[in-house]
């Protein structure tokens, strides 16, 4: 394996929201001679190595990929080991997997940790399948977005962690294991022979892994399972928010006249409010499952550079420095530049989403709700936007099929309603967040943060958020990690959190 290390310096996110003194800093790269499976392997001895070499000095280790979490999460005043280069894929053969196994070999691709989501959406549509969600940018590498629950608006599937089937862990300086569901063994006993592995089928162990926030180990390896390659069929229109929509968000019923096609479940709901809007509107976007086919338009960004999946952080940012006065207007004024309605765009999953590019330093906070809670969360979105205002940004809300995974925070069922608070990054942003938070925290109403946007999470609001599902998840990672290391694979974040205790 190949090691670059750049010493010591500060290191930031790619969004820009904190800055991280560290030790040192590590690209690492596979070498490029001999065979794939080969040079797999010898990675993993190489992070082995370095794993032993933090343990002799004392030094906490944490993995990056595309750094976009808004919030710490990957950061470490030790090594940090950028893992974007490990970009290997292995396609499956039917000979490799279980005889217990249900689906299709032709499906499975395991890729290395750092291979990025829109590498993953090429080489599958080259082999005729998609992955079956993605978020709303694909600059995320494949193990940083299922550790911290990234997730689109698949109402019916889920998030992206929720289409892997197995993992490869780096666990300790000698160890590494092959994690399965028990329930689901999806390979062949013998194919963590190939690896160096220890086979371990756990339920348990394994949707606590799925999204660890790096306290698992090193991820080498992530099996997806894909499907076949499909278009998604979108929609954004502008209408009003009134009852009949509000049914529609609560109870998941898509009779509403103003939708493409009344009585459909769509695969992909969003929809985007803004607070100056005094016509009471809101943009709603609808994506339908089609099968896939050619001849058919990929969608263009437009003017501003947003194209039909793009997300406010996409555009919001133009509002940075913004007097209190004229934050409605330029709302406003800024929304209508940004966002264009379409009717039937079609695209790939990769196309319609795809890499997003930042204008000036944003803020995205996000947090999971029941669904019967939406419409009491827009009032009060509305009702502290007055009272702790104004807030330079939008509300959205997606709408993901809840996770089996123990620490996900799309654990609403059966669907998760995510609200998402996009805004410029500003002291003033950060207290209409905590205004919103302890609002909800006043009314009973039960949520929980996503992992790697803006949080004030604490050891008290982690334990109201996942009660047992937080002892679980420790319980789960002592059977597979050593206390010794548990340290090594924590950070500051993680212990302010109350993931670890302090």
């Amino acid at each position: 394996m190949k090691i670059i290390k750049s010493g010591p310096f500060s290191w930031h996110n790619e969004h820009e929201t904190f800055t991280q003194p560290v030790r040192d800093f590590y690209d690492l790269g596979n070498e490029t001679s001999g065979n794939a499976l080969d040079i797999y392997n010898d990675t993993t001895k190489g992070i082995q190595q370095i794993i032993k070499d933090a343990i002799r000095d004392n030094i906490p280790l944490r993995t990056v990929g595309g750094c976009w979490s808004f919030t710490p999460i990957a950061a470490s005043s030790g090594i940090i080991l950028n893992t974007k280069p490990l970009n290997i894929r292995f396609p499956i053969s039917q000979a490799s997997v279980s005889p217990a196994y249900t689906g299709d070999a032709k499906r499975l691709i395991l890729a290395q940790c750092g291979n990025r989501i829109w590498e993953l959406h090429q080489v599958l549509h080259e082999r005729g399948l998609s992955m079956s969600t993605c978020g709303a940018s694909n600059g995320q590498t494949i193990a940083g977005a299922i550790a911290t629950g990234t997730h689109g608006a698949a109402i019916d599937f889920g998030a992206i962690h929720d289409g892997v089937v197995a993992l490869h862990i780096i666990t300790g300086p000698d160890s590494h294991i092959w994690l399965e569901r028990n329930s689901r063994p999806v390979m062949a006993d013998t194919f963590p022979d190939r690896l160096g592995a220890t086979l371990v089928r756990d339920d348990t162990v394994f949707n606590a892994a799925l999204v660890s926030m790096g306290a698992f180990g090193f991820i080498h390896g992530v099996m997806i399972e894909a499907e076949d390659d499909f278009l998604l069929e979108s929609y954004m229109r502008h209408i009003p928010y009134d009852q009949q929509l509000v049914k529609q968000l609560t109870n998941l019923d898509f009779f509403n006249s103003q939708l493409p096609f009344p009585g459909v479940r769509p695969f992909h709901l969003q929809m985007l409010i803004n607070p100056y809007d005094k016509q009471n509107r809101m943009y709603i976007t609808t994506m339908y499952k089609r099968p896939y086919r050619t001849g058919y338009e990929p969608p263009k960004p437009n003017g501003a550079g947003i194209g039909p999946g793009d997300d406010a952080p996409c555009f919001i940012g133009k509002l940075a420095g913004v007097i209190p006065a004229l934050v409605p207007t330029l709302v406003n004024k800024v929304l209508a530049a940004s966002l264009t309605l379409h009717e039937g765009q079609f695209g790939r999953l990769g196309e319609i989403f795809s890499n997003t590019t930042l204008h000036g330093k944003v803020s995205s906070a996000a947090i999971g709700l029941p669904l019967n809670a939406v419409e009491q969360v827009i009032a009060v979105l509305k009702d502290v936007n007055r009272s702790a205002g104004p807030f330079a940004g939008l509300f959205a809300f997606r709408f993901v099929k809840a996770s089996p995974a123990t620490m996900a925070f799309t654990r609403f069922t059966p669907v998760t309603c995510i609200m998402e608070l996009d805004g410029v990054l500003s002291p003033e942003t950060l207290h209409y967040y905590d205004a919103v938070w302890d609002r909800l925290d006043q009314l009973g109403i039960p949520f929980t943060f996503h992992w790697g946007k803006v949080n004030t999470l604490s050891p008290e609001r982690m334990q109201q958020m996942y009660g047992s599902n937080l002892l679980q998840f420790r319980l789960a990672r002592a059977r597979v990690v050593t206390a010794d290391m548990t340290s090594i694979f924590s950070n500051n974040v993680m212990k302010q959190w109350g993931i670890d205790i302090a």
